[in-house]
């Protein structure tokens, strides 16, 4: 048995390899769980005046409320107005008073990205020269704290709720249909349904309070209830309640009805319903966390999500198949032992899945990483290598427990078991007799003590004496049980394999919780590079692109937008300059004019007039912008909207 294991496992590592490094190798751009990649003004700078409004850019698109944008001065006291919003792409402004005063400002946020989970941060800039600040400066905490716990915990519950119910269905269905009428079986698969279905309720009512203030007195706002339910992770929550209405309904059947059914023709009927029945809410519930997670936003989502689905699917497939086949082992009566042949069928079945799971795990990790440097240099990728490893410790034990499976199956083995079984039974049978014996003596005596007419005290004796010999017998059969159960050293060697696959599969899982909640190694390594590069050179580098944006408003109808000027390569000598015009809600703009003057106001230099070309709609270019000294140059727009509407905005930046 172990050469026919030997070759599959050789198989599934060198697909694991090939398909990795295939990958990896061809990694492009992407982003998931946003992160900061600029700001305006930038970390550090020291501005010669107080900026009109501060903004922040994002990986990905991101969601705001109020409070989601904060700029405090140095006594800790907020200096924006009105709410933030998006102006540009990925870029959100929150605009501040006027009259700022010199010190240093902290610029805090708390957004949540488009794969649901909350983003926090805080950095500090000054006005005229640095000065002490009262804000600590770490900004809040996104998604610690002891709700942040509970939330970790409710996904957990919710994920080994989900592998329960699916593999434990799946698993009666697929390898042991018998088992629909074991009572254990039963208990654990209602009690998968029972944990998803709580856990799904709480994260519902703890999702406000994680992505926002992260008070656990939050928890039962109805109004923040209300505002998570207009978000995508809350719609994917009641999509799941939905569908876990739908699954109470399959269990139902698949404990009531189905084990009633005696006729082999209307039993395979059903059979076939419930097992596309079930396909369809398993694929559905499994929807609920693709489509609102790190799969659903980044590179490649339309594939992404389907891959999610199959990958979550394998493991419920797996490991709650794995859970139920060992509540079998331990649990099932004597009289309906789990067959050898269901033994094997769900080896086959964890093979296909094992399969599966190398499949897409090796997909999502590309996605997630897109390079070998991010497993060992993001918090992602060190998790990644613990989970790979859990499940290299999986397929081992694994192994070891097809071996017994192919025991159990092996005919000398079973013709030995067979004439085992015989002695046992014939033990048990003794073992019953004599405790029939002891039963009717009880019961003679009892009817003696009545006959005779003895007082009450000889009445509660022999009752006493029953009560006894009934916890007695009791006691005789459930060790007749375990010692038919373990009478077989194949089958015990088996439980023994699958309890430790057990043991390991409930790490596997709290890793894989921390992962799913774990910034993707791939957005990590891109925040730090457009950190570093922006680091000390406020929103340009010497020799990189510099960008503007520059909310407008003429004050006629449809007079409002944003002007974005990009010049590049922004350093001394002929640069190139492109200027984009937006609505608010981020289309194009097509105004009638704009012109753009540079001056350089410590040497008064300017205003050096640029008029771009117009080249498509809301763009507008001009080459061979010639910038003559280094300095802070003063970048003017105006911006006409109509014969009579026009504005002229300006920015502070420093170039060459």
């Amino acid at each position: 048995m172990t050469r026919t294991i030997a070759p599959r496992v050789r198989i599934l590592v060198l697909l694991f390899i090939a398909v990795t490094g295939a990958l990896l190798a061809g990694a492009g751009p992407a982003s998931a769980h946003a992160a900061l990649t600029g700001s305006d003004p930038a970390q550090g700078v020291v501005a010669d005046k107080a900026p009109t409004q501060v903004s922040l850019t994002f990986s990905e698109k991101v969601a705001l409320n109020d409070d989601s944008l904060r700029v405090l001065d140095p006594k800790g006291k907020p200096v924006q107005t009105g709410s933030p919003a998006n102006v540009s792409g990925t870029t959100y402004a929150v605009r501040l008073k006027s009259g700022l005063g010199k010190g240093t400002y902290t610029v805090t946020y708390q957004v949540v990205s488009a794969d649901s989970h909350p983003v926090a941060g805080a950095y500090t800039f000054s006005v005229g020269a640095p000065s002490q600040t009262v804000v600590s400066g770490t900004g809040p905490a996104a998604g610690g704290g002891v709700v942040g716990g509970l939330y970790a915990f409710g996904r957990y519950v919710s994920y080994a709720g989900f592998i329960v119910l699916t593999g434990g269905a799946a698993f009666v269905l697929a390898c042991w249909r018998r088992g629909a009428g074991v009572r254990p079986l039963q208990r654990l698969v209602v009690g998968g349904w029972l944990a998803l279905t709580a856990a799904t309720l709480w994260l519902l009512l703890l999702r406000g309070a994680y992505t926002g203030s992260g008070k656990f007195a939050d928890v039962f706002d109805l109004d923040l209830l209300g505002q998570v339910l207009q978000t995508k992770s809350g719609a994917a929550l009641v999509s799941r309640l939905l569908l876990l209405a739908a699954a109470a309904l399959f269990v139902a059947v698949l404990f009531g009805s189905f084990t009633r059914r005696e006729d082999g023709e209307e039993k395979r009927d059903l059979t076939f319903g419930l097992a596309v029945g079930g396909a369809v809410v398993a694929a559905g519930l499994a929807t609920s966390w693709a489509m609102a997670e790190h799969a659903s936003t980044g590179l490649q989502p339309g594939i992404a999500m389907p891959v999610d689905v199959v990958h979550l699917l394998a493991v419920a497939t797996w490991l709650g198949g794995l859970t139920a086949l060992l509540t079998a082992l331990y649990r099932a009566p004597a009289e309906t032992p789990v067959e050898a042949a269901a033994v094997q069928r769900f080896s086959r079945v964890a093979f296909g899945s094992v399969l599966a799971l190398v499949v897409t795990g090796v997909y999502q990790s590309w996605r997630q990483l897109g390079s070998w440097s991010a497993f060992t240099e993001t918090r992602y990728g060190q998790l990644l290598l613990v989970k790979i490893g859990l499940v290299a410790v999986l397929v081992g034990i694994a192994a070891v427990s097809r071996r017994w499976t192919g025991r159990l199956t092996d005919p000398v083995v079973r013709t030995g078991k067979a004439r085992k079984g015989e002695a046992q039974q014939a033990q048990a049978r003794k073992e019953q007799a004599e405790a029939q014996k002891e039963q009717v003596a009880a019961s003679r005596a009892a009817g003696t003590g009545k006959a005779t007419g003895g007082d009450e005290g000889t009445g509660a004796g022999a009752s006493q004496r029953a009560a006894q010999l009934a916890r007695q017998r009791a006691a005789v059969d459930a060790a007749r049980e375990k010692r038919l159960r373990d009478g077989d050293p194949n089958r015990f060697g088996l439980r023994r394999s699958v309890l430790a696959e057990a043991g390991v599969a409930i790490v596997l899982l709290a890793v894989t919780t921390a992962l799913t909640q774990t910034e993707p190694g791939r957005t990590e390594q891109e925040a730090k590079a457009a950190t570093s590069a922006s680091e000390g050179s406020g929103t340009s580098t010497p020799s990189g692109a510099l960008t503007l944006d520059m909310p407008f408003d003429t004050g006629g109808t449809d007079g409002k937008g944003v002007v974005s000027i990009d010049l590049d390569p922004a350093r001394v000598g002929g640069n190139e300059m492109h200027v984009y015009v937006q609505r608010p809600n981020g289309r194009a703009f097509d105004v009638p004019e704009v012109k753009v003057s540079f001056t350089l106001e410590a040497k008064k230099i300017g205003p050096l007039p640029v008029n771009p070309d117009h080249i498509a709609t809301g763009h507008w270019s001009a080459n061979g912008v010639q910038i003559p000294v280094a300095g802070d140059w003063k970048i003017a727009v105006t911006v006409r909207t109509s014969d009579i509407d026009q504005v002229t905005v300006s920015k502070n930046a420093q170039i060459g």
